[in-house]
């Protein structure tokens, strides 16, 4: 009888994590069925959504509590929804404040049957004791970095290193790069800055002001400066209206109209592109990464999640090719620094300082080499350490 999985992303990084995983476990197992919650990504990989995976996307601690209730419901009913299908095991994928809690809930009724979480908590980074509390719900755990599965092993848990799908993408080549300017009217002497205000629409509202400020001195130093925005699906529209005023002529890369896995390629061969890049810290960095992009990278929340978050956070940086190389390369202003004239200065210097995109370059070849790139692919190679977990 085909193996049944039950999987759970909650925001779009997870959705390309899932989809690389389903692609993966259909390669090994071609009769295995998917049932769970998922994006785009996911869709086309042959999931069929409980319900939205965009109303799960919150992000900050004061953001959360407004949908509290309705994420409660959600919950409950994911936990229900497992329950009912009784699948060899429950995959859930990053967004650990609600798929941990639903493991919770189907390990408290259902001891048996197994749950495996695919991105280990930044335990490292913040909130240590999250991995003994993940253990008591938790089977197996797939980790995106080499360094990470003693902590998880040390709590209880199995942990294989399947490392991260950004290292196995295709990079666009010179002549893809070429052709994307050309296809959006982009001069091919032109400077293209890159600018990912993020996937969800709280950072939208709060990161879009800060980055549309940031880039006027950048682009009055440097006439002829161009601005692509690659918009997450779930917050287009909003990314639209934000832009309308940013200097550069920014063109948005809608993916509304388009597959998951053609938006994602256009994307990178935005990156590609692009002579540099103004980020939200994320995922997006290591995708950044993954086309040697140079990069500067902000985010902020509101006062009271910057003040609880920072007060926890054990780590100097957020930024995760500085993290992976321990090295300080990436330009990082967070929180309190998230301010333009801060964030022009490092995306001035960045554009016109041949040595500082040289040294991203090194970090990111590095960042890639460690994350995978050059082995098998990390969709497969968690698609293998799932099927081992349900033995």
């Amino acid at each position: 009888m085909a193996a049944t999985l039950f999987l759970i992303a909650g925001e779009p990084s997870g959705d390309r994590l899932g989809a690389s995983l389903m692609a993966g476990l259909g390669t090994l197992d071609p009769a295995i069925r998917f049932l769970g919650i998922g994006g785009p990504l996911m869709a086309e990989q042959g999931l069929d959504s409980l319900f939205p995976m965009e109303e799960l996307s919150v992000m900050g601690l004061a953001e959360v509590l407004p949908r509290l209730p309705h994420l409660f419901r959600r919950r409950d009913e994911a936990v229900a929804a497992v329950l009912a299908a009784r699948p060899d095991a429950l995959v859930t994928i990053d967004s650990p404040d609600f798929c941990l809690r639903v493991a919770a809930g189907v390990k408290e009724a259902a001891p048996e049957l197994r749950t495996i979480h695919y991105v280990a908590p930044t335990v490292w980074a913040w909130r240590p004791k999250r991995a003994a509390k993940m253990a008591r719900a938790v089977d197996h755990v797939l980790a995106l970095f080499p360094f990470e599965p003693p902590y998880m092993e040390a709590a209880g848990m199995g942990c294989d290193f399947v490392g991260h799908p950004v290292a196995a993408d295709p990079v666009p080549s010179k002549a893809e790069a070429a052709a994307f300017r050309a296809r959006h009217d982009i001069a091919a002497d032109a400077r293209l800055l890159c600018v990912l205000p993020g996937s969800r629409a709280g950072e939208v509202s709060r990161l879009g002001p800060v980055f549309g400020e940031a880039l006027r001195p950048v682009a009055a130093a440097m006439p002829g400066l161009r601005v692509v925005v690659p918009a997450a699906r779930a917050v287009a529209g909003a990314v639209v209206e934000a832009v309308a005023r940013w200097p550069g002529a920014p063109v948005v890369l809608d993916p509304r109209a388009q597959t998951g896995a053609a938006a994602e390629a256009e994307k990178r061969r935005a990156f590609a592109a692009a002579d540099a890049a103004l980020a939200a810290s994320g995922t997006v960095a290591l995708e950044l990464a993954a086309t040697a992009t140079p990069m500067v990278v902000a985010y902020d929340m509101n006062w009271f999640s910057r003040r609880i978050v920072g007060a926890m956070l054990r780590t100097d940086s957020v930024n995760l090719v500085n993290i992976v190389t321990g090295r300080k390369v990436v330009p990082e202003f967070i929180g309190a620094e998230c301010r333009p004239d801060r964030i022009a200065a490092a995306l001035t210097r960045l554009l016109t300082d041949a040595d500082a995109r040289a040294a991203q370059a090194g970090a990111a070849d590095e960042t890639m080499r460690l994350l995978g790139r050059g082995d098998a692919a990390p969709g497969l190679r968690a698609a293998r350490a799932v099927l081992a977990a349900i033995g």
